[in-house]
């Protein structure tokens, strides 16, 4: 239910500038990234050092970056051994980079990366003074461990990953999807209360939770024990925000109820896993109409770091062009107005009515038993919705140039040995995905799409 408490979409400009929650600060004496191509091309020029917008954290008074860096996709490569490894090397880079130009708050988990996140962050972080960033990691305990002391030995290996002896912001991963999950992993180990006593004794400085999941449970832990949350990572972009798709619990019941216990929120999907970014042509030429230039992702990291109790905006930036475009959305800043918010709703509406996957490829489905490629199948499908080349019947004009756009494409991202046609409906993968698809019933529309593709049958 609504109160006017509740801060709308539009109210946010009106409360955006109040107080003490948004402050500019400057990093001096750090070297400008140089005159480097944006994400989309052309040259954009140096980067300003000293321009980041920061948040202050209302429970620790931490002055955050308005742009977090997620480590849930550090880039990789072909070591000596010829197996898979962190590329350290471009990691370093980056983590300077992101250092130099104010960011300032590093997410990872021990699940990220088949393990190998934490460590690599940790290695890179460790070479700038410790008081140059805050790092977050998380309590991935999703499949086990249930016992305390198995518990208490994750947290503890995550800290001796990272070279730390304290941990900024410690998270209870993904919660939501129920209760019984919720009371196995930390309430009946103990190992919520362990938490607890590490933030008393000082070794957690700030202790929240990820959320993806169903409203009741989200009440049932914002009030569980009264137990005073210093932060939440939620959702919230501009297709969720009021009207989201899928299992998803609109961000502005999320966002609203946490400012209401004065809870820190730290978003996470600020693009729908890169969905934002890649807007149906129609929608984009709304953007451009404004603001011509600007890609589709700014306008979604805008749209999520205008309000003003969002402490830091996730973004998991693999590629420097990617970190520098980034850098120029939130150093400086600037809030959305209502005029935009129009555009914003217009574009929803697009988007809502396109055909896309809700996938936001965070591969928490992986890996599948029989092979498949989750993620990449639905970001190859969604790709396709993006350019306005899906096909809705065999006399399109563009059909062979579209027919090979999507096969050509889909063998190039997807092995064959990894696509739809693979999939059995065996259904082990829905209880994992946060946002609720029914991952065989999409496979299937995928496969049956890239079927008549295959064998030019009618539409």
């Amino acid at each position: 239910m609504e109160t006017k408490k509740d801060i709308t979409r539009r109210d946010f400009l009106k409360v955006a500038g109040t107080g003490a929650v948004l402050s500019a600060a400057a990093l001096a004496g750090c070297r400008p990234a140089g005159n480097k191509p944006s994400a989309t091309g052309g040259a954009l020029g140096d980067i300003p050092t000293d321009k980041m917008e920061y948040r202050t954290n209302p429970n620790t008074g931490d002055r955050v970056s308005l742009l977090g860096y997620g480590c849930m996709r550090w880039p990789v490569h072909t070591g000596a051994d010829g197996r898979q490894e962190i590329d350290q090397e471009t990691v370093n880079q980056l983590v300077d980079t992101a250092i130099a130009h104010g960011v300032n708050y590093f997410d990872t988990a021990p699940a990220y990366i088949r393990g190998w996140s934490e460590r690599a962050t940790g290695i890179a972080l460790a070479r700038h003074p410790r008081d140059k960033w805050f790092i977050a990691t998380k309590a991935s305990n999703f499949g086990g461990p249930f016992d305390l002391e198995g518990c208490k030995n994750m947290f503890r290996r995550s800290m001796s990953e990272m070279q730390v002896d304290c941990i900024d912001y410690y998270l209870l991963h993904s919660l939501g999807g129920d209760l019984e999950g919720f009371h196995q992993r930390f309430v009946d180990s103990g190992f919520l209360d362990f938490l607890l006593e590490e933030r008393a004794a000082g070794r957690i400085r700030n202790l929240g939770w990820s959320f993806h999941g169903r409203k009741e449970v989200f009440d049932y832990i914002l009030n569980f024990r009264d137990i005073k949350w210093d932060f939440c990572q939620i959702q919230l972009n501009y297709q969720d925000w009021t009207i989201p798709i899928g299992a998803s619990i609109a961000a502005e019941y999320l966002y609203n109820e946490l400012v209401k216990k004065n809870v820190a929120v730290v978003i996470m999907e600020p693009l729908l896993g890169g969905r934002l970014a890649r807007v149906p042509e129609q929608a984009l030429a709304m953007m451009n109409n404004m603001h011509p230039g600007d890609t589709a992702a700014k306008w979604a990291f805008r749209f999520a770091g205008t309000p003003p109790g969002v402490l830091t905006v996730l973004s998991g930036m693999v590629y420097m062009e990617h970190l520098q475009e980034n850098l120029r959305t939130f150093a400086p800043f600037t809030p959305m107005n209502d005029a935009e918010y129009a555009v914003l709703d217009d574009v929803t509406d697009i988007l809502a009515n396109a055909d896309y996957i809700q996938c936001t490829t965070c591969e928490y489905c992986m890996p599948c038993p029989y092979g498949l490629d989750i993620p990449q199948i639905f970001a190859h499908y969604n790709k396709c919705v993006s350019a306005g080349q899906m096909l809705t019947s065999s006399d399109d004009d563009n059909y062979n140039k579209a027919r090979r756009a999507f096969l050509v494409g889909y063998d190039r991202s997807v092995s064959k040995l990894r696509q739809a046609d693979r999939c059995i409906n065996c259904e082990q993968c829905m209880p994992k995905c946060p946002q609720g698809i029914k991952i065989p019933v999409e496979m299937a529309k995928v496969d049956a799409y890239a079927e008549k593709l295959r064998q030019k049958l009618a539409f």
